[in-house]
């Protein structure tokens, strides 16, 4: 039997804030950090970007890149009560990490593995990292990494930290999967029309100290159904979190609250609704967190999770912004207005590209 492993200390840095508190403060206030902009070549698009000048007192020799920046940042509370030790692990989470050096041929840079030492080394971490990056999971995938590690005794507390940046590479990518929406998202709803993009970074520190909040259980089981697309009978995320229910030896109705992918692609939704209405979850509260930041990719897991430990923290359901009307075959309970009630049991899942599928289950302590 393993040890349980606790989530001790959370941040986050988008466009609606530079920490955590500025996130809850624009999101309780019914924010959204997606606006039209352009991205390279491409003009009037609806994305979520953060504003780089606001960088500047903080980082003022301009010797990291923006991802680097962000992360930096949100992994600085992590730091300010405590020394990484030896068997301080990082575990980075990013799909595209620093792809722009690509554009002027530095290829070496543009690596995922020389982005994690950099981060290591300049927060004082000296075990070499370990990098997930595994399509849209990877975020929450990283602290079912980090979990383990620790539990298998590799590391005895793990600093997980993702971000991703939107960049022209990931606009055309979308765009040619025809995948973007014209306005910004509108995750389960009638009317959705696709993703809207984001970046963000967040961070999170495990260890196996006693902590606010106790990861019970998680699962990742792939689905081997399209090399883009997910399951249509939504098998891979049904498995995923039937798995971290096993682990975490609690019955699904004690599940209070579900933060979902809900990237507002027309699958995508589709997919989660059926599998939530499979487990016998679809009268839970659902939202998604896509109608503030945007798909942050390989920062979305880590980032929405943070968010909603928050939220249990508050006892507060964040509303699924954009959303008005069902868009789904089932009737899912999705979150269309602030509510509080008391949150003991959070259920976050995750899908993506090449048929990923993640679930993790956190009680507040």
């Amino acid at each position: 039997m393993f040890r349980p492993i606790f989530i001790q200390e959370i941040n986050c840095v988008s466009p609606l804030g530079l920490n955590l508190e500025m996130n809850w403060e624009n999101l309780l206030a019914g924010k959204t950090g997606i606006t039209k902009q352009e991205v390279g070549t491409f003009h009037d698009v609806f994305v979520g970007k953060i504003d780089e000048t606001l960088f500047a007192h903080l980082f003022p020799q301009d010797n990291y890149t923006l991802l680097e920046k962000m992360l930096l940042l949100a992994a600085q509370p992590l730091l300010e009560k405590r020394t990484p030790s030896a068997k301080t692990g990082l575990i980075l989470s990013t799909t595209k990490g620093n792809i722009g050096y690509l554009r002027s041929g530095d290829v070496e840079q543009a690596q995922l593995t020389v982005l994690a030492r950099k981060i290591a080394s300049a927060l004082g971490i000296s075990p070499e990292p370990v990098i997930v990056s595994h399509a849209c999971v990877s975020g929450l995938l990283a602290v079912a990494v980090g979990k383990r590690m620790i539990q298998m005794g590799q590391f005895d507390d793990v600093i997980v930290l993702a971000a991703d940046v939107v960049s022209d590479f990931v606009v055309s990518g979308f765009q040619a999967f025809q995948a973007m929406s014209s306005v910004p998202c509108k995750p389960f709803d009638r009317d959705r029309a696709g993703v809207s993009l984001g970046e963000a970074a967040a961070a999170v520190y495990l260890s196996k100290e006693e902590g606010p909040f106790r990861i019970l259980g998680e699962g990742a089981i792939n689905d081997a159904n399209h090399i883009s697309g997910p399951s249509r009978t939504g098998e891979g995320l049904c498995q995923s979190v039937l798995a971290a229910i096993q682990e975490a030896n609690i019955p699904l109705e004690s599940i209070d609250f579900i933060s979902a992918h809900g990237t507002a692609t027309a699958y995508n939704d589709e997919m989660e609704a059926i599998a939530f209405d499979r487990l016998g979850l679809a009268d839970k509260p659902i939202n998604s967190l896509k109608g503030y930041y945007g798909h942050t990719l390989g920062a979305s897991g880590l980032l929405e999770t943070v968010v909603s430990l928050k939220a249990m923290v508050e006892n507060n359901f964040l509303p699924t912004l954009g959303f008005e009307n069902l868009g789904v075959s089932r009737a899912v309970n999705i979150v269309s207005r602030k509510e509080h009630r008391n949150i003991k049991r959070l259920l976050k899942t995750a899908s993506g590209f090449g048929g990923s599928n993640a679930a993790m289950i956190i009680e507040k302590n």
